[in-house]
């Protein structure tokens, strides 16, 4: 039996990580069909962790093509089975996600268990995107036929985001950093007073030109 590898390991959301683990048999009945898309490898993939994610990632997309019913082929994916392909991994999710008829709902930290479904966080999908669309077209794939950059798979996320963001009663938006205040080193300080000095007129001293200034 095919045995789908861990994906996603190390991703995080803005708030915290998520670990996507699969560890599910799927039928070997559909092997013959719908050869795994083929993904290119590097001396540098090698050492990336990221890397080396992303061809974990594209290698169990490529299986879950071939054990789609019907079997489907890289070329005739689509947004619509890459929205197939995510709500099929909430069922390996580690993420409570409260129903709004839930007493926790909109509660971060729950003081008890509840019976609510467990899904992958929105985090964890997010970067999951975004490295298959990476690998897609890293692999001979078009950028205007990415069914990973499908409007209706950012849309997809999008909802996933709120939803859980309400229930969960966190906040994904990003933090803004504070730019630092520009300081004016040694060098600038004395070019800035050369400056105003040869702006002053013939003859005058600083003194007396600031004087009239303040008259």
């Amino acid at each position: 039996m095919d045995m789908i590898p861990q994906l996603m390991e190390g991703s995080s959301a803005y708030l915290g990580t998520t670990n996507l683990s699969i560890n599910a048999n799927l039928s070997s009945s559909s092997r013959a069909t719908a050869p795994q898309p083929p993904f290119s490898s590097s001396p540098s993939a090698n050492s990336s962790r990221y890397e080396n994610q992303k061809r974990r990632d594209w290698n169990t997309f490529g299986q879950y093509l071939r054990n789609h019913r019907p079997p489907l082929s890289l070329s005739r994916c689509s947004g619509a089975h890459v929205l197939e392909f995510l709500r099929y991994l909430d069922q390996f999710g580690k993420t409570k996600v409260h129903t709004t008829i839930c007493h926790f709902y909109g509660h971060p930290n729950p003081p008890a268990p509840c019976p609510c479904p467990l899904r992958q966080a929105w985090g964890s999908l997010d970067a999951l995107i975004g490295r298959l669309r990476a690998a897609f077209e890293e692999n001979g794939g078009k950028p205007e036929t990415n069914p990973f950059g499908a409007r209706a798979v950012r849309l997809y996320l999008r909802e996933v985001r709120d939803t859980q963001s309400k229930a969960r009663g966190v906040s994904y938006e990003k933090k803004k950093r504070k730019r630092p205040v520009p300081t004016l080193s040694a060098s600038s300080s004395s070019a800035v007073a050369s400056h105003q000095q040869s702006q002053m007129l013939p003859g005058t001293s600083c003194t007396t030109q600031i004087s009239k200034l303040e008259k």
